[in-house]
């Protein structure tokens, strides 16, 4: 008996909420368990549409296609739903949240996620054991969430929230943005950490980036260009792209 891949999106169109501009035109991808999908493209291509409208945001309307999760159809499900059942996003501008600290935090997203009430000493064991792994200051789980971190910070916790929730498939929306070569050589660590740990963990990367994927080293790596995925290949694909460019992937829309 076949299972169904952890995350297929088909034939997937979406629209800004008043229905004025469709961004996503036909999508068309599939991510197994334990995979790891990149998807790259020029500005302006749908990238952080897609990730958005994979989490439910109320900014995107779909309008036809689907998305599926471990078989069973999500398309219409809100977000909160989404993040309880095991897909997570990486904010591209993770947003900082005042007076919250980074464990009460983790403590209310765990207990969301898994129906759990974990004690603040056991959460705060794993979160030490996690930041250890990431090499991150002990004293970060005593900062509220995001306010004055670094760009590589906040991207770090982002790899924290994915370690310490267990997703099942997590979306990383230019998770490399705005990092240096070694802050992001940490992030990209971090996520082979966690994926360690959990090998079934499905993983889309959104990135505009070769470098990010040197680390990650996907499986498959997908071209969108005005809301269409126009090319999908190996890694060898990614390298192609810093080498060209999208002209000839533009040219073709």
């Amino acid at each position: 008996m076949s299972t169904a891949p952890l995350f297929e999106i088909d034939d997937l169109h979406a629209a800004t909420t008043d229905g004025d501009i469709e961004i996503l035109k036909g999508i068309d991808l599939t991510v197994g368990a334990g995979e790891v999908h990149a998807l790259m493209g020029p500005n302006g291509s749908g990238k952080s549409t897609l990730a958005g409208v994979l989490l439910g945001s109320p900014e995107y309307t779909v309008t036809a296609g689907s998305i599926r999760f471990r078989g069973e159809n999500i398309t219409e499900w809100p977000t909160d739903v989404r993040g309880k059942a095991g897909i997570f996003l990486a904010f591209q501008y993770p947003q900082e949240i005042p007076g919250v600290s980074v464990l009460n935090f983790l403590r209310q997203s765990l207990s969301a996620r898994k129906g759990i009430d974990l004690s603040v000493l056991e959460l705060r064991l794993a979160i030490m054991e996690w930041m250890d792994r990431l090499d991150m200051d002990e004293s970060f789980a005593e900062r509220y969430v995001n306010e004055g971190f670094s760009g590589g910070e906040k991207k770090r916790n982002e790899i924290l929230q994915m370690a310490i929730l267990e997703p099942e498939m997590a979306i990383l929306d230019e998770t490399d943005s705005g990092l240096d070569i070694d802050a992001l050589r940490v992030v990209a660590t971090g996520v082979q950490e966690v994926r360690r740990d959990r090998p079934e963990l499905g993983v889309l990367a959104i990135t505009h980036y070769q470098r990010l994927l040197d680390e990650l080293k996907p499986d498959r790596v997908h071209v969108i260009v005005d809301g269409r995925i126009v090319e999908s290949g190996g890694p060898e694909l990614s390298t192609r792209l810093e080498a060209e460019g999208y002209v000839r992937f533009e040219e073709q829309t």
